[in-house]
């Protein structure tokens, strides 16, 4: 079922080629919106619906995402909602994580988060108007064993959030974060799916989250509507800060 309801927007999304940045590219579509997605192994027929626009780059990279954004600013000069979804997760005692795997989390998930945030409200400038909102993880709040470096960074992104709320405020851009309880997609399932029920069974509603979860708090987020929520984070599933 298609609606209009996003027919005038313009929607950012990163890491569309799978998990939750794909539902929320349908999501988006399927609502009348533009979308320009962001991934390393994207392309337009990553998603074969609506008006999609695929560019590669690789989000560990931060010239590489000025320089894509030089490209996406030829052909979108405004974007109106910013959703920060890409992130690389590897789960590990702080003892044996690697190096390389702990810098690869933090430039992506922390440093490409803030590039591609700034680049976007550059854009959002020129028209006063944006929504940017942040996928964060209930690791910030639960804060399991083997999730120092990935919940970091996701109560990093939620710091940013705040701070660039305050910054942006004057050109009628929200910053808003939405940290989400276990969702089942490829990132999950490389984890101990045992520890992952039992920290599910333990949450205040004791399920997975589904697609229309999430869709629900983004919609919110990115409502016009919704120009004076903004530095907020809402955590799904009972789990609060």
């Amino acid at each position: 079922m298609y609606s209009s309801k996003y027919s005038n927007k313009v929607v950012l999304i990163t890491g569309t080629s799978r998990g939750v940045g794909k539902i929320l590219a349908k999501h988006f579509l399927s609502d009348g919106a533009t979308v320009v997605g962001i991934d390393r192994t994207i392309s337009e027929d990553t998603i074969k619906i609506g008006k999609f626009y695929g560019f590669k780059c690789d989000l560990s990279q931060p010239q590489a995402i000025v320089d894509t954004f030089q490209h996406i600013s030829v052909q979108f000069p405004r974007i109106d909602i910013l959703i920060n979804n890409a992130a690389v997760l590897t789960s590990q005692y702080s003892t044996k994580m690697s190096i390389e795997d702990a810098t690869a989390m933090v430039m992506v998930d922390l440093l490409g988060v803030f590039v591609v945030s700034r680049e976007c409200a550059k854009l959002m400038k020129k028209v006063d108007y944006g929504r940017i909102i942040n996928i964060s993880s209930m690791a910030v709040s639960l804060e399991p064993m083997g999730d120092s470096v990935y919940a970091s960074c996701k109560a990093g992104i939620t710091t940013m959030a705040n701070i660039m709320a305050k910054e942006f405020a004057f050109m009628n851009v929200t910053c808003n974060t939405l940290a989400i309880s276990a969702i089942k997609t490829d990132m999950l399932a490389q984890l101990n799916m045992d520890k992952i029920d039992k920290i599910i069974n333990g949450l205040t509603v004791p399920r997975y989250a589904t697609a229309d979860d999430i869709t629900n708090v983004v919609d919110f987020f990115a409502s016009e509507s919704s120009s004076n929520i903004t530095a907020q984070t809402l955590y799904l599933g009972g789990v609060h800060a």
